[in-house]
């Protein structure tokens, strides 16, 4: 049976080039697409317009991120700072990543969301998330070359149909070229310089210690994509930030293959309470 997920991702896929006829045609599908199965809010199932994702009491419940944060690792703060300026962590020691941010708090009200991307065949959102995404990484994207998603093994590719990450990248690839057409060189969109060797436990009942220990090893970049790698400024795109120990693996073997820096940019993270 077909998933309205599925078919809004196959109507916002790059057509060819003739724009007006295309642009027409979508607008008509999806038109039809509302008709036939209406967009529901992710949060509770209630009928929403348009692809908003969220009705308006779900939307009041998240708890969306942004300045004042802890300018490495994204952390918000809970008063007025100055640019620059680092949480407690970052101080003693900064990430392997150079900037981290995401677009709301992983707790009860969003742990839902973001689950349904996840394990539960949910892509619809995704056009959604990709906006939202593409205003709370704007200073990561403004001077990047490539968006990287966080890969999946193939075993768990195979079970689940989609790479979570890989659609948000997509989808906020597109997002922001659209947006910012003249920006020179344009970024891209580049899911293959990075791929999971072997099929890790999920990290969820891991300590900070453990899920470090649970991907070391388990990205590598493969040898005929590192010319696509050196020198770049890579925004890598993941569903969530918890610890950091997979944004930071996957990091280290893009810097050590010749990436000039690597950003971090994720849906959801989880919190550090007393910042």
């Amino acid at each position: 049976m077909a998933h309205r997920g599925d078919l809004i991702n196959d109507l916002n896929r790059p057509a060819s080039p003739r724009p007006r006829r295309g642009g027409a045609l979508i607008v008509a599908g999806r038109n039809i697409l509302d008709r036939v199965l209406p967009p529901r809010c992710l949060g509770c199932g209630e009928v929403i317009a348009g692809d908003a994702a969220l009705c308006a009491s779900c939307w009041g419940k998240i708890t969306f991120l942004g300045a004042p944060c802890c300018d490495a690792c994204g952390q918000p703060f809970t008063y007025a700072v100055g640019d620059g300026a680092l949480c407690a962590s970052c101080l003693g020691r900064r990430p392997v990543y150079a900037r981290a941010r995401a677009v709301f708090s992983y707790d009860h009200a969003s742990r839902g969301l973001v689950l349904a991307l996840k394990h539960g065949d949910r892509s619809e959102g995704v056009a959604a998330y990709a906006h939202w995404l593409a205003r709370a990484g704007r200073e990561l994207l403004e001077d990047a070359d490539l968006i990287v998603p966080v890969p999946l093994h193939w075993t768990r590719l195979l079970f689940r149909r989609y790479n979570q990450s890989a659609l948000l990248a997509r989808a906020l690839a597109a997002v922001w070229c659209a947006a910012h057409p003249h920006q020179d060189p344009p970024v891209t969109y580049l899911p293959e310089v990075l791929v999971r060797t072997r099929r890790t436990p999920p990290q969820g009942k891991f300590d900070r210690t453990r899920r470090a220990n649970n991907v070391r090893g388990a990205f590598v970049a493969p040898p005929a994509r590192l010319r696509r790698i050196a020198a770049k400024r890579i925004v890598l795109i993941d569903d969530v930030l918890t610890t950091g120990a997979t944004a930071s693996a996957c990091a280290r073997v893009l810097l050590a293959a010749g990436a000039a820096r690597v950003d971090v940019l994720t849906l959801a993270r989880v919190l550090t309470p007393g910042i």
